[in-house]
């Protein structure tokens, strides 16, 4: 039984009510079928990225919005749905166009059960690596934010599983937000000896010398391969700049080339640059600078099958971006020979977790790691009878549920939240625990906020986090999504310029007026000093009176100019 046979047979089992544990059995004894990879070549290279502390398997569904603009329109990884499918020559219905797609996506999230889970990714680490013996598992970061547990722990209980899990080398975003003095004595005590901190981007405010390590350099089977590290270039844009108020970050192509150069003329025949730029980004990069072989991508969330190949003056590079919320490993196994790289064989696997016995060292950890807040952790908050997920451009149903519940609580006329990637999915029926909203506001600075603002003021907002978006220049896409919005309804033209891409702002069906004051709850304040109850109060009460969550209407706006984009699909 091939690979595809598998799949199949495993959904015609479910759909035809196979018992749980059968299928499970069914899973164990055709495991291999799935994560069968031979070995190919002699150097192997092993990611993941934004797995968002997310110890335990999850459910997480993909965007059905994610609209490319300039040059990206149209490609990869700006395509959703059947596009995606289309494009990827992925078999609508099968695991793979789940993993990949929003589609069906309750019906297939039962069948095919949850993605990720650390104890799970380590059993396939294990197994890919004993075929590859020769082999580099690389993480894009934001891996220590994410969670109650790792705000709680600061980041620890990631650093204690990465290490356990086998990362070799880590470049950072979301790590940032716990300050400059927690990330160095992370980098300095906990990860020393274990794991190598790289970020070529960073450097110190007053004399711009590196705050860390810019790039290592590894024999693997005899091959030089050089590993640089790339930052998130915007980290004191998107998140608070007090927490890094002494560094420097930014895209620094030069730089960037002259380290490039440098790794080359030391002989290393393969150059990887380890990126938390996001898959724009890395794409206009890769055709700006050379010499780089591959650009491992993080912060955008793509699940992207396979690389996109960007040709530049000096030959081509691919560009990949491995997904989130630990769903994926990427598996790039290179045939080096003659001091270059003559073939490749990529694969983005996901990670089902029915489908991957948990590693019992990993499981111990998770458990003992979490023990001390299991309690707080597994309150009940309400039930949800509808899907609840975040990740679209625009909005996402539990980020409706955020906004819902500010204006409730807060007796706001708009709600603002933020267009944070991260977070889990949640299927109508389940439970809403504490971890479950932690899972969508655990920050450092998670304050809520009510402020009286002008039409004015909320139009210049808006425009500012679209134009962060949808800047037809990916190197000035400085955010994440779009905020999300409750109560104010408008239009969107993401291919319009900055001032003219928000229209027809309206509150009950009326026009927002420029000099009116508004009441605006919002949370996540970037400012220094900023206070205020925590998001996960604000809307943990309103969940508490609730009981039960009625299927979430989502204010979502009206779209502009972008007719048959195939990074539209319907929800």
């Amino acid at each position: 039984m091939n690979r595809r046979e598998f799949l199949e047979v495993l959904a015609v089992a479910a759909a035809s009510g196979l018992a749980l544990d059968s299928r499970h059995a069914l899973a164990q004894r055709n495991s291999d079928a799935l994560y069968e990879l031979p070995r190919f070549g002699n150097v192997s290279l092993l990611h993941f990225t934004d797995c968002h502390a997310q110890l335990l398997p999850v459910h997480y569904r993909e965007p059905n919005i994610n609209i490319g603009v300039g040059k990206q329109a149209g490609e990869p990884p700006h395509l959703v749905g059947e596009h995606l499918l289309r494009h990827f020559r992925i078999k609508a219905g099968t695991a793979e166009a789940h993993a990949f797609t929003h589609l069906d996506y309750v019906g297939a999230a039962k069948t095919y059960g949850k993605v990720g889970g650390f104890a799970h990714l380590a059993t396939l680490v294990k197994r890919l690596r004993a075929q590859r013996p020769d082999s580099l598992l690389l993480d894009s970061g934001d891996t220590w934010q994410g969670s109650g547990v790792s705000l709680w722990t600061g980041g620890a209980d990631m650093i204690e599983a990465s290490k356990l899990l086998g990362v070799d080398i880590v470049t950072g975003h979301w790590e940032f937000t716990y300050g400059a003095k927690r990330v160095k004595e992370a980098i300095e005590k906990e990860l020393a000896g274990k794991i190598e901190f790289l970020a070529q981007n960073v450097k110190t405010l007053d004399f711009g010398d590196p705050v860390f390590k810019p790039y290592t350099i590894r024999s693997l089977g005899g091959v030089p391969v050089a590993i640089i590290g790339q930052a998130f270039p915007y980290t004191p844009i998107a998140n608070p700049r007090h927490f890094v108020a002494d560094w420097t970050f930014g895209i620094q192509e030069e730089e960037l080339q002259k380290i490039v150069n440098e790794v080359r003329a030391k002989g290393a025949p393969v150059v990887v640059l380890l990126s938390h730029n996001g898959s724009d980004i890395d794409l206009k990069l890769a055709g700006r600078v050379t010499g780089i072989d591959v650009i491992f991508g993080g912060h955008t969330h793509d699940a992207v099958p396979q690389p996109s190949l960007v040709r530049n003056r000096g030959g081509q590079t691919l560009v990949t971006n491995s997904g989130s919320n630990g769903k994926f490993l990427a598996v790039l196994d290179l045939d080096v020979k003659r001091g270059r790289i003559a073939s490749y064989r990529y694969r983005l696997l996901p990670v089902f977790s029915n489908l991957l016995a948990p590693d019992a060292a990993m499981a111990e950890l998770i458990a003992r790691t979490r023990a001390p807040y299991q309690a707080r952790l597994g309150e009940k908050l309400a039930m949800t009878e509808g899907l609840l997920y975040r990740r679209g451009n625009f909005n996402g149903t539990f980020d409706q549920l955020i906004c819902d519940a500010m204006m409730e609580v807060k007796g706001a006329d708009i709600a603002f939240s933020p267009g944070f990637r991260w977070g889990t999915t949640l299927l109508p029926g389940q439970t809403i625990t504490m971890e479950h909203l932690l899972d969508q506001t655990a920050t450092t600075y998670s304050y809520s906020t009510l402020s009286e603002l002008s039409g004015e003021q909320i139009k210049v907002i808006l425009e500012d986090v679209c134009d962060n978006l949808f800047n037809p220049d990916p190197y000035k896409q400085q955010g994440g999504d779009m905020v999300r919005v409750g109560g104010l309804t408008y239009a969107c033209a993401p291919n319009a310029t900055i001032g003219s891409r928000i229209q027809d702002m309206r509150l009950g069906g009326k026009l927002i007026e420029p000099d009116k004051k508004y009441k605006v709850a919002g949370w996540a304040p970037v400012a220094e000093g900023a206070s205020g109850e925590p998001i996960w109060d604000v809307v943990a009460r309103y969940l508490r009176a609730k009981k039960t969550v009625r299927p979430v209407i989502l204010n979502e706006p009206r779209l502009v100019g972008v007719e048959g984009n195939p990074g539209i699909a319907s929800s």
